[in-house]
């Protein structure tokens, strides 16, 4: 639901003409009935008025937001044709080797770095060994092993196990490369993109009063054959079909996000609902070894989380030193999501600690299911389809958003413009002043916790009365 500058009950503008080709306003016209005053009051001029302005100011945003969105959710397929040979074995054995020489294979052909994960291969995927370098910061090197055969089958530099290319569509869809200025769009588009979707579905709602019923609701205007009616309708109703997955993906983007992310994290905390870790302190002292992690110990320590019961794919976390614990953690994106985790003695080969996703908070699992479905992971090839349809959809909401605010512009020779007109400010003066005192007080909390919806809207209204105000100076007085 985004540009809209038709008000919900506003008429038609003059001159216009949408939905009689050939029809011109000549002198010797019939004149027309007056029709009566449709234009919405109070509540709904001040919505349409917002809608209008969020729309005009945010669709940009979102329209990056949307078009690198739908590049990401095929990333997988993606990976699978640029890195198969890193990813994928070339064919599969009848058994596995140790673990603990596919790591020595990877360390041979990368004797520099720091060892600090493993993700054993199964199936036709290849044995991940991810070395820290000071020079890479966050990132990884990541050296592949045929699981089968001990063969180094390509070396990359990762992210959070992420490929290259996924690493960059990620951080296309996220800041466009631009690093903390670029992470303020996708901020603005995912802190918005709620009201524009609530303000379309309330606008659509009472434009279709006396028509409330499911095919005027959720299908297009059949009558409407050309014109901004016409229009209207593929953009209003296409928002009804989306609105659901829109507001999932602008929560979800939320989470992370830098401003409101950071709000998000303190009230998981204050509710005791962060994702727990397990503990890997080692407080045997004579267990504890200050020496470095045996990397041959990890044949031992997945055997003991295996025997604990982890299953499917996991990633075994190498401590720096031997008064640490190792960790083994199941990557399970598909549901069900797979997130149990284990510490591991490396000494007795003894779990000593553990954390299953069932027994994480709530608000906790809710989150992880929320971010796996927005990167697409969550269903597979469904979740993809869908966010997909998501992307396409919104796209075009925002296309005919756009292109009502054209087809509205004035076109009569005394009165054209560029552009359509936007609706008249001052709607909230007909509200109560109870409703206006409430409304501040709800805006001001919201903009707390979302600071990029609360800044925008802030310097949107200074800018509205200064505006307002410069205008009605300049009006003669008689």
């Amino acid at each position: 639901m985004s540009v809209n500058s038709d008000a919900p009950d506003l008429p038609e503008p003059c001159g216009s003409t949408e939905d009689e080709p050939g029809a011109t306003a000549t002198a010797t016209t019939a004149p027309r009935p007056a029709a009566p005053d449709r234009r919405p009051g109070g509540f709904g001029a001040l919505l349409t008025r917002l809608h209008f302005y969020a729309g005009v100011m945010v669709a940009p945003f979102l329209l990056v937001a949307a078009v690198t969105g739908l590049l990401y959710a095929f990333t997988p397929q993606l990976d699978s044709l640029v890195y198969d040979k890193e990813l994928h074995v070339s064919r599969m054995g009848d058994s596995v080797l140790p673990l603990s020489e596919q790591v020595a294979a990877a360390r041979a052909e990368h004797p520099k770095g720091t060892l600090t994960a493993v993700r054993p291969g199964s199936g036709d995927d290849t044995t991940q060994v991810d070395f820290s370098l000071p020079e890479l910061g966050e990132k990884t090197h990541t050296v592949y092993v045929d699981p089968y055969t001990g063969d180094v089958t390509g070396q990359l530099t990762t992210w959070w196990t992420s490929t290259p290319l996924t690493t960059w569509l990620d951080v296309l869809h996220r800041d466009l490369h631009l690093g903390t200025v670029g992470n303020l769009y996708s901020e603005i588009a995912a802190s918005w993109l709620w009201v524009l979707v609530l303000g379309g579905l309330v606008l659509w709602w009472r434009r279709r009063r006396g028509n409330r019923i499911a095919r005027h609701l959720l299908l297009p205007d059949r009558s409407a054959k050309k014109g901004v009616r016409r229009t209207r309708s593929l953009h209003a109703v296409t928002g009804v079909w989306i609105a659901l997955g829109l507001l999932s993906l602008s929560a979800t983007g939320l989470t992370w996000s830098t401003y409101a992310g950071a709000n998000f994290s303190k009230a998981l905390d204050s509710l005791k609902s962060s994702t727990p870790y397990v503990s890997t302190s080692l407080t045997d002292a004579n267990a504890a070894d200050p020496k470095s992690a045996d990397p041959a110990a990890i044949d031992e320590v997945l055997k003991a989380a295996r025997d604990d019961g982890l299953s499917g794919p996991v990633s075994v976390s190498v401590p720096e030193d031997g008064t640490t614990a190792w960790t083994v953690t199941q990557t399970r994106n598909l549901w069900p999501v797979g997130r149990d985790s284990v510490a591991v003695d490396p000494t007795t080969d003894q779990v000593v600690d553990r954390i299953d996703f069932a027994d994480w908070p709530f608000l906790s699992k809710l989150t992880t299911w929320g971010v796996q479905a927005h990167m697409g992971l969550l269903f597979g090839i469904v979740n993809q389809l869908v966010l997909a349809a998501l992307a396409i959809g919104l796209i075009c909401v925002i296309v005919w958003g756009y292109r009502m605010w054209w087809q509205r512009r004035p076109t009569r020779a005394d009165r054209r413009a560029l552009l359509g007109t936007p609706p008249a400010r001052g709607g909230w003066r007909q509200l109560p002043s109870w409703a206006v005192a409430v409304g501040i007080l709800a805006v001001a909390a919201v903009g707390w916790v979302i600071p990029l919806f609360g800044i925008p809207l802030a310097a949107f209204l200074v800018v509205d009365l200064a505006v307002g105000a410069a205008r009605s100076r300049s009006i003669p007085t008689g």
